[in-house]
């Protein structure tokens, strides 16, 4: 994997399904005794294992972009429980990432000296209860019914990931009502947020970026800029559990 260079942001991507036992405990030696802990209270194997795939992810990439060896990376969190790297190793510009993951989707975003946020949701699962209802912006929720029914759930999605990126990117998760902030979807322009009177943001300094990483899974990203002419690059690259180990 390559060195990030300050002003962009790479984001990797792995598929957890039908991943040999072998390779999950491989996997599993790069985590720490506090991970390992976390990974047995899951009841679920194919949790287990998404979540150790997760963490090795994390630590194997982060490696790439610093001297630490996998198993020696240490995070702490804050107020909310966003983990970041401890100062000693994030170096400068700060070395930052942001983790996601979904049924057969690992994803990982790592860039230095910006704020980054990443979303990955699978589109054909079923949400049960009107949640764009319950949390989204008006306008969001305005113009998702105004779409043909068929095409609302996976339109859902769009909305979902981008907003679970901006929450994640902010380090203040849930804190961050859903409805005090809304995305303008126009492709193929990339989506624009809005924010309501008095929120303490602006829209010129945030980046958003979306792919397909398979047909199946939406990502979204989030990421500080320096204003609306200074793109990020933003690069996409799958791995796989196998090439980790090596």
């Amino acid at each position: 994997m390559p060195h990030a260079a300050a002003p962009s942001v790479d984001v990797f991507t792995v598929r957890t399904a039908g991943v040999g036992a072998a390779v999950v405990d491989t996997l599993a030696t790069l985590l720490s005794y506090e991970e390992l802990a976390r990974a047995a209270r899951f009841v679920r194997s194919v949790d287990r294992d998404t979540f150790v795939i997760a963490r090795a992810l994390v630590r194997t990439t982060l490696s790439a972009y610093g001297p630490t060896p996998p198993r020696d990376w240490q995070f702490e969190t804050n107020a909310h429980g966003c983990p970041f790297v401890v100062a000693p190793q994030a170096g400068t510009p700060r070395l930052t990432f942001n983790l996601s993951h979904t049924t057969g989707l690992v994803a990982l975003a790592v860039t230095r000296g910006r704020l980054v946020g990443v979303d990955v949701e699978r589109v054909d699962r079923v949400v049960r209860e009107d949640v764009a209802g319950r949390h989204f912006a008006p306008e969001e929720v305005r113009d998702l019914r105004a779409l043909p029914p068929d095409a609302q759930a996976r339109a859902f999605f769009e909305y979902w990931t981008l907003k679970e990126a901006y929450i994640k990117a902010r380090g203040m998760g849930l804190a961050i009502p859903l409805a005090d902030f809304a995305f303008v979807l126009a492709p193929p322009a990339a989506p624009t947020i809005r924010f309501v009177d008095g929120f303490d943001d602006r829209p010129d300094r945030w980046q958003f970026w979306q792919a397909w990483p398979t047909a199946e899974h939406r990502l979204a990203l989030a990421v500080t800029r320096e204003g609306p002419d200074h793109a990020v690059p933003v690069t996409l690259t799958e791995t796989s559990p196998e090439a980790l180990v090596a």
